[in-house]
């Protein structure tokens, strides 16, 4: 890793007297990036700087409970707390109101429950690989939740979609170690996000964002063993006719393809704030384009 962070500059300050650790780089309309669990900013450094480099002003906080932030007091530790947590965040900032969020995995659980929660604070919403479908499967009685998934399931999944036959060999190491560390350093706020990631069920918040008519694309790695395509399925049902972009790849397809990432990402968001100007790659993907990885 760089001596300058994982993306740009590291900041500190402190919320409800707890030490919040964000990064930031480059100049232009912000991005609130939100990242997946048990990681920090540190595993998505080549997406975010790719991000900025195409004419955006990136924001990645690390949640708390990683990357340095204090974790959340016991009663606040759901998802609504993470959301009011990224409310105060921004608020902290002062930032200009409301921005472009974009969630992974468990950050994107925590980008719709912002946008529920906090209608004045998000302009568009960017879910790539995002929990919250809650289905993990048909079944003869009905769809079968997330929540019944045994965790040895989830672990082998998650084993399977860090193979390093799917994972560049620079990016592996880094996704394993900030693991690693956030493992180490706070083992309880870990395995507490865990459970709130693998019982979320956030299809009424997704329907009440489709009636309020907020801009919400899904971006998706086809080949996620992680988070599954019912779960998929359910999460374009909830929110009604949304614009999704499939790629090749697993649930760290941003991380181990950040090019193909940047590319979609800032296509997507070029009909909005993001890009001042031509796009640089063209016009952009129809919706349920595959973007190669």
């Amino acid at each position: 890793m760089s001596p300058r962070g994982p993306v740009g500059r590291r900041h500190q300050d402190r919320i409800d007297g707890r030490r919040v650790v964000w990064w930031s780089a480059g100049e232009g309309p912000m991005v609130l990036f939100l990242h997946g669990w048990a990681l920090s900013p540190a595993s998505y450094r080549q997406a975010l700087e790719q991000v900025a480099e195409r004419g955006a002003r990136v924001v990645a906080p690390a949640l708390p409970g990683f990357g340095g932030s204090d974790e959340l007091p016991a009663a606040e530790t759901t998802l609504e707390g993470y959301a009011r947590w990224v409310a105060r965040f921004l608020e902290m900032r002062d930032e200009s109101m409301p921005v472009t969020v974009v969630g992974h995995s468990f950050g994107g659980g925590v980008a719709v429950r912002l946008a529920h929660d906090a209608p004045q604070a998000v302009a568009r919403l960017v879910l790539v690989n995002s929990i919250g479908g809650a289905v993990w499967a048909a079944g003869p009685d009905g769809p079968r939740l997330m929540a019944e998934r045994p965790w040895w399931d989830w672990g082998l999944h998650l084993r399977a979609d860090l193979d390093p036959g799917r994972a560049p060999g620079r990016v592996l190491p880094v996704i394993v170690s900030d693991a690693a560390t956030n493992a180490l350093r706070n083992p309880l706020a870990v395995w507490k996000v865990a459970e709130i990631a693998r019982t979320a069920d956030l299809r009424a918040e997704l329907e009440e964002l489709r009636r309020r008519g907020l801009p919400v694309v899904v971006l998706w790695g086809r080949q996620d063993r992680v988070i599954p395509q019912a779960s998929l399925a359910a999460l374009r049902l909830a929110l009604g006719d949304v614009d999704v972009r499939t790629v090749e790849g697993s649930h760290s397809w941003l991380m181990t393809d950040p090019s193909a990432f940047t590319e979609i990402l800032t296509n997507v968001l070029a009909r909005g704030p993001l890009i001042d100007g031509p796009i640089p790659d063209g016009e952009p993907p129809t919706a349920d384009d595959t973007v190669p990885s």
